[in-house]
């Protein structure tokens, strides 16, 4: 399938897998690459010589495009990105942040810059900053979200209207049906993150795989919108801030109570009660564990019979 996005990121499907903290190291990233899609690693949770290291790894385990997904909230923003210059990497996906501050320094060493969004606002935004594409991610997704609550299925086409760049869809995707629905409804490719997870090649800890696996619908829920928008399984953790809710907590409270590295604990150490379980809604549909190649797989023969069926239609 030749479109915008396989053209812009030199891929054979128009599918991405997310750049997830404690999730996306070296090993997904390049198993998604070789599999012809593009593979991200996840900067995030990785501190410089960290992530250098994941960096050479990938570049050793494959020779099709990968990138790193930068959040751009952290202190030592500039040397992960001097790293990414410095190791050659040619394609940068931003978040959590300016898109102003990186997107013409990266471009102008010959990087490919996506940016993530949550609203027509920022992604209006994004676009006048220069970035090449744009991850426009719906509600139902896991980890970090957007304050509006915007669905994907509502987002997607509110974007598309006002948008030249490429567009990705991200949110509740791990179905080659929910591929097809968010490219009929505009979108060049699909970002998919929660059924990634659950991949044989993810570097979460296997119990919290395990827990996707287990999750059923309502198992997961958006909190701590005073401090940053997060969708968690529904844990000990969880509880607990439902408790503190109850008291009108003040922000510093909140914060005192997530404390440090809490998704480090849950999803990579396998803490399934004082860790924080970030997963999407569409955990309910993930049933089971698979190598990244048969997950890619099962999506484009899906898409393809969810297409067909649509002609049928005709």
């Amino acid at each position: 399938m030749d479109n915008r996005i396989t053209s812009l990121f030199n891929i054979k499907h128009p599918i991405i897998q997310a750049g997830m903290i404690w999730n996306s190291g070296w090993k997904l990233a390049s198993a998604a690459s070789n599999s012809g899609i593009l593979g991200l690693i996840g900067a995030g949770s990785m501190y410089p010589d960290v992530l250098r290291e994941h960096i050479q790894k990938c570049k050793a385990a494959t020779d099709q495009p990968f990138g790193v997904n930068v959040p751009m909230l952290y202190p030592n923003i500039q040397e992960i990105m001097d790293i990414i210059v410095e190791e050659g990497v040619k394609i940068v996906f931003t978040s959590a942040g300016n898109p102003k501050t990186w997107t013409k320094w990266l471009q102008e060493k010959g990087i490919t810059v996506v940016h993530v969004v949550s609203s027509v606002k920022f992604a209006l935004k994004a676009q006048a900053a220069g970035v090449d594409a744009i991850v426009a991610e719906g509600f139902e997704a896991g980890g970090h979200n957007g304050r509006d609550e915007t669905t994907t299925l509502t987002l997607i086409p509110m974007v598309k209207e006002q948008l030249d760049i490429p567009l990705i869809a991200a949110g509740g995707i791990a179905t080659g049906q929910a591929m097809l629905a968010c490219m009929v409804l505009g979108a060049d490719g699909v970002q998919v993150g929660s059924r990634f997870v659950a991949s044989e090649e993810s570097s979460a800890h296997q119990s919290f795989k395990q827990v996707v696996v287990d999750a059923k619908e309502g198992d997961t829920q958006l909190t701590l919108k005073e401090l940053a928008p997060v969708r968690l399984v529904k844990n000990k953790f969880f509880n607990d801030i439902q408790d503190l809710y109850k008291t009108s907590p003040t922000a510093e409270e909140l914060k005192a109570l997530l404390g440090r590295a809490r998704s480090k604990r849950g999803m990579f150490e396998g803490d399934l009660e004082e860790g924080e379980l970030e997963i999407g809604q569409i955990s309910g549909l993930i049933q089971d564990v698979k190598p990244v190649a048969e997950i890619v797989e099962d999506m484009l023969v899906e898409f393809k019979a969810a297409k067909e069926a649509v002609n049928l239609l005709k």
